[in-house]
């Protein structure tokens, strides 16, 4: 049995000048339907503080499986419609996963032994 690693994305998303309440209000509309979306841990969207062009639009999962097959579900064509209707200046979008203290040190991880029984 695999043990599921959880993973997460984090998108920031500057919304064209004089655009930034039309993106919040269209970013949102992807809060209810991505928490409800199997796999999801939580999903936020923050507007920045000292940057009024500027949101952040980040999911936690249970998996790398459920991550991807949440990007080819319907809820993701928001973010090519954004650009397509130059509501976005610039989308900068990341993937993550967990790494243990070893790793993120960059020390190679313990080798995994299994018994046969």
């Amino acid at each position: 049995m695999s043990t599921q690693i959880p993973v997460s994305h984090m998108a920031f998303v500057r919304a064209r000048a004089g655009r930034s309440t039309e993106l919040g209000a269209r970013l949102s509309a992807l809060i209810e339907p991505s928490r409800t979306a199997p796999g999801c841990l939580s999903f936020a969207l923050q507007h920045s503080q000292c940057d009024p062009e500027l949101w952040l639009v980040s999911g936690f999962w249970t998996s790398q499986q459920a991550m991807t097959a949440y990007f080819g579900s319907p809820a993701m064509q928001v973010f090519a419609e954004l650009v397509q209707d130059l509501v976005v200046n610039s989308l900068d979008f990341h993937t993550f996963r967990e790494v243990s203290a070893a790793q993120a040190l960059g020390h190679p991880q313990a080798p995994v032994h299994k018994l046969a029984g």
